[in-house]
Parts: structure tokens; sequence; C-alpha cells
């Protein structure tokens, strides 16, 4: 989850092995050195570094400044990306992807999936999908299930009984909460 490095370490430098590291890996990195001049303080933040902690240090705060750190990480994560089944959804930078390759959306399908996401498990009627995406309570609601479909034919195995995006009669459609993943992506 987080990695706690010293400069001086044996064989390597703590600053090669930071840039090694955070050329594969963005785990968080807290820094904890003895050396406390300007230069070290800056090198190691401009490499990748997330935070400097100065020796000698108190064992509260490095584990307060490690619990902050995690929760900072935890939350930019969470709100980011949404997970289920192969596919991550990141709201905010509208972008859907199927393991690593992105899945093409327009702006509109991609605006449906979001809501119908972000209301998993709730029933939406057609009106409901309509207002929020579209942004007017009047239109034609038969449109709402032209995204659908065209949804279900971009994420589902088998359109035709779908497992994300399921239809609940005489209610609208509904997001399966059942196959929604934790974790950040």
């Amino acid at each position: 989850d987080l990695v706690v490095l010293d400069i001086n370490l044996p064989g390597m430098d703590g600053f090669e092995f930071l840039q090694a590291m955070r050329a594969r890996n963005p785990v968080p990195v807290i820094v904890v050195s003895a050396r406390e001049a300007d230069e070290d303080i800056v090198m190691a933040l401009g490499m990748g570094a997330d935070e400097f902690v100065t020796k000698p240090f108190a064992p509260r705060v490095l584990v307060a400044r490690i619990r902050a750190l995690l929760r900072r990480v935890r939350s930019d994560s969470s709100s980011t990306s949404v997970l289920f089944g192969p596919y991550s959804l990141d709201p905010e930078g509208y972008l859907l992807k199927k393991l690593d390759q992105r899945v093409p959306l327009s702006s509109k399908e991609f605006e449906v999936l979001r809501h119908l996401v972000q209301n998993a498990g709730k029933p939406l009627s057609p009106s409901d999908i309509y207002g929020a995406v579209w942004g007017d309570g009047f239109g034609d609601l038969t449109i709402v299930a032209v995204y659908v479909r065209r949804l279900r034919n971009k994420i589902e195995d088998d359109p035709k009984n779908p497992v994300y995006i399921q239809t609940i009669h005489g209610k609208g459609y509904r997001f399966n909460p059942d196959v929604l993943r934790e974790g950040p992506q």
C-alpha cells in the first residue's frame, strides 16, 4: 500500500531506488532520512516521493503521516473509478475501459451509463434517465431505449440477456449492483 524509504541504503542509493520504482509503480512513498538539506528534500519530492520526514522523528508522527497519506490516496482512487466485470468506468474522465482497452462511447452513451452506475440497484424510469442526461423533462423518451440498446451492444457479452443493464418491467432500467467490484483502478 505504501513504501517508507530511507535514502541511505546499502548497495543502492535511495534516490536510485525511488527513480526505478516510480518508473513502473504509482504506490505512495514517504522518504525518511537523516539528510535534511533542502536539495535532498527537493530531489526526493521531485523524483516522486509524496512525503519527506527527517530523522529523528517521533514514531507517532510517522504513523500519522502514513495514515493521512493512505487516506488521501484511497479517497482519490475510490472517487475516480467504478469497477464492474472486466470494466473500469472513470466518471470524471469520461472513460470506459475493458481490461486496458478503451471502449468507444459517445458522450450521451457515457452519460447514460454513468447515471445508471451512480444509481446502481435503483430502478430508473426512462423519464428519470432522460431528465438526468438530456436535462429536459420533455422530449422523446424512446431515445433512452435506443441508448440502452447501444450500451448493451457495447458492454454485454449477450445483449439479449443483459447482466449489467437490466430491464425492470413497468419501471425502467437499473444497473445490477451485484457486478460492482471494489478497489482502485
